[in-house]
């Protein structure tokens, strides 16, 4: 069965075919694996993105075109996948950072679901992040935004534990203050609330 074309598997796959799945998964999983990896920077998580693009492909299998490339496909699931994860352990990240923030209003937090205000926001992290040096912001992104510990940082860097806590103190204290003194933030933080009002 390995000796067939891709059209060929791709059509068996439409017909529930679960050898023609396995074939696909042997061929392709390894470098998409690694595709995955290149954009997360995390083991555990791109194992688990790219479960979740072969359990799509079964789920999509009937929606499939046998004339197209299915590695194209995969990859594009892949990547549109790990952008998600991405993004979500990002807005993770900021709401960890102004949920910490004891001198903020907790209440004047954006709702989840204002996409503007999310994106201004990740914007505002991304920007602040910029300004770190280089081995604080792995810091910062190891910790906040992958969610590895002290000592899991400390060994990927090659760096004692307490530089470790040393930069992630740092940085999210500057990371804090240039999302607090950032005007456009403000600006969106008494709109928002503006329309709570006449809602």
């Amino acid at each position: 069965m390995s000796d067939l074309t891709e059209n060929e598997l791709v059509k068996r796959l439409q017909q529930d075919d679960v050898d023609a799945f396995d074939i696909f998964y042997r061929r392709y999983h390894q470098d998409l694996y690694f595709n995955i990896l290149k954009l997360t920077h995390d083991a555990d998580a791109s194992r688990d993105i790219l479960q979740e693009v072969f359990i799509t492909l079964w789920e999509k299998r009937l929606t499939l075109d046998p004339g197209q490339p299915l590695p194209a496909w995969l990859f594009v699931v892949g990547y549109n996948k790990s952008i998600n994860y991405l993004k979500k352990a990002l807005r993770q990240s900021i709401r960890i950072i102004y949920a910490d923030d004891r001198e903020m209003d907790i209440q004047a937090l954006p709702r989840e679901e204002d996409a503007d205000l999310m994106d201004a926001r990740e914007k505002l992290l991304a920007e602040a992040m910029q300004q770190l040096s280089p081995q604080k912001r792995k810091v910062f992104e190891l910790c906040k935004l992958q969610g590895k510990t002290y000592e899991e940082t400390a060994r990927e860097l090659d760096i004692s534990k307490h530089t470790v806590k040393e930069y992630l103190s740092t940085a999210v204290s500057y990371v804090k203050i240039y999302i607090r003194q950032h005007p456009s933030l403000s600006l969106l933080l008494v709109l928002q609330q503006l329309s709570l009002l006449i809602s």
